[in-house]
């Protein structure tokens, strides 16, 4: 008679510490998965906005270009003259080093972001800033830049000033975090700030790390003379923005 052996089934209980770190971890990833939707939907949401804003902008562009030219063309058939506003803003590039550099245009210069040979940087232009430029303008050349020229700058050569480090624009959560408080939430809305000298163009100029261009291709002409006597320092009004692309 074949005996039956009792099987005895022992209950195996949980840790309870396991437990507690199953339905924490189980927490954890619901949250993560829950943030990480969260964030996607804002990301959505917030390239959205960006686009409508470059759309609004470009839509800004052509309308001021196309006012311009109407207006030249009513003052031509009326026998008259049109005197377009005032230029606000300059790029002004440094073309001579440090060799015989007075301590007080070395200051100026570095007021003017422009510490090293080749560095170009945007300047609003006031009373202030024109004296400035007029302490070292053997040292620069500057004029009016054109809105094409500012955004090939930024994107090309464009980085930021965050926590004393220079940072590329790789995308605009950068630029959000930095300049988001004062209503610029992407590369096209700095752009925009920085054409039209914005009333935060302050911040906005303050942010972007002065831009460092290679030596233009072609070389420079004279730079111990002025643009007006067929050198390179000075004003080149709006010609600064054939140098600018050569320079890029």
């Amino acid at each position: 008679m074949s005996q039956k052996k009792a099987q005895i089934q022992v209950e195996q209980k949980v840790p309870e510490s396991v437990v507690k770190k199953t339905q924490r971890d189980s927490k954890l990833r619901d949250l993560v998965v829950k943030r990480r939707a969260e964030r996607l939907g804002q990301n959505k949401t917030r390239r959205a906005q960006l686009e409508k804003n470059a759309q609004a902008y470009e839509a800004e562009y052509k309308a001021t270009e196309k006012s311009l030219i109407d207006n030249i063309r009513k003052a031509k058939t009326e026998n008259g003259f049109y005197v377009p506003a005032e230029a606000k803003l300059m790029l002004v590039i440094r073309i001579r080093g440090i060799n015989t550099l007075n301590p007080q245009v070395r200051q100026t210069l570095r007021l003017l972001k422009l510490r090293q040979l080749h560095y170009a940087a945007f300047v609003r232009i006031n009373k202030a800033t024109i004296e400035m430029i007029r302490k070292v303008e053997p040292y620069i050349t500057y004029g009016y830049p054109s809105r094409t020229v500012i955004k090939n700058l930024i994107y090309k050569r464009g980085y930021a000033k965050v926590n004393g480090q220079r940072i590329p624009l790789t995308n605009n959560t950068i630029i959000d975090e930095s300049l988001g408080k004062f209503n610029i939430h992407g590369i096209e809305d700095l752009i925009h700030e920085i054409t039209t000298v914005g009333p935060h163009f302050k911040e906005a100029n303050r942010f972007l790390w002065a831009f460092k261009l290679r030596g233009p291709r072609g070389g420079f002409i004279a730079k111990r003379r002025s643009f007006i006597n067929q050198g390179d320092w000075g004003n080149r009004e709006d010609l600064i923005n054939d140098l600018a692309k050569r320079m890029i």
